[in-house]
């Protein structure tokens, strides 16, 4: 089973038992130049729409890409009352490829790492000093692929075969919501949806060969962090 079904609930319990520990105390506000920093977990969850590989040899290969997930650290700057800017970064997503079109069935056919960070810039709902504050927001990502791998069904079907995947800019929609725990402490939870389109490269013994996929990942964090 994929481990990310188990991440976001442990992280969800902790939270809870802060904010149980601390509902009593005051919260402060979300006021210009304020800075926030937070820490969490992050699932994506690609939405592919892949092309057919090209070169000779198998005819309708295409490929999918499962989730994967991995803990992030953000920091927000309080522009304004309202708007802020928010830079996310975190440690690399490994994620498996797996067979679809005319190799439907043979199951996983490589893995990428990728790194994603990603700058937005967010419009927050409500008064500063609200405990439940709303907001949305509008990002650019640049998605960097790297170690990538041939599995051995790949190797199997083509020979040899180093992978490259180009790296892109996104863009990114956002939503999510802070709730204040305390006048310091407060938990972030955000939805996130990347515009994203790459080329993958499969080298096999000089043969080369091509593959255009969406991948338009749908990005779930949950977080805790602190103002100051």
């Amino acid at each position: 089973m994929n481990k990310s079904v188990f991440a976001l609930p442990r992280l969800l319990a902790v939270v809870a038992v802060a904010a149980l520990a601390t509902a009593a105390l005051p919260a402060s506000a979300q006021s210009a130049g304020q800075w926030m920093v937070k820490v969490g977990e992050n699932l994506i969850t690609p939405m592919v729409h892949s092309g057919d590989l090209s070169g000779p040899g198998l005819g309708g290969v295409k490929v999918d890409v499962n989730s994967a997930y991995a803990p992030i650290v953000a920091a927000t700057y309080m522009i304004t009352d309202n708007i802020s800017t928010e830079l996310v970064l975190g440690l690399p997503y490994r994620h498996d490829m797996v067979g679809k079109g005319s190799i439907n069935g043979v199951g996983k056919i490589g893995d990428v790492q990728q790194l994603p960070p990603t700058l937005f810039v967010q419009y927050r709902l409500l008064e500063p000093t609200a405990r439940f504050r709303p907001y949305v927001g509008l990002g650019v990502t640049y998605a960097y692929f790297r170690d990538a791998h041939a599995s051995s069904t790949l190797v199997a079907l083509l020979g040899p075969t180093n992978v490259d995947i180009e790296a892109k800019f996104g863009i990114s929609p956002q939503i999510g919501a802070t709730y204040a725990i305390n006048d310091r402490w407060f938990i972030d939870s955000a939805l996130v949806k990347t515009y994203l389109k790459t080329t993958a490269t499969l080298d096999s013994s000089g043969t080369k060969r091509t593959i255009d996929t969406k991948l338009d990942p749908v990005a779930f964090s949950i977080s805790v962090g602190y103002k100051f």
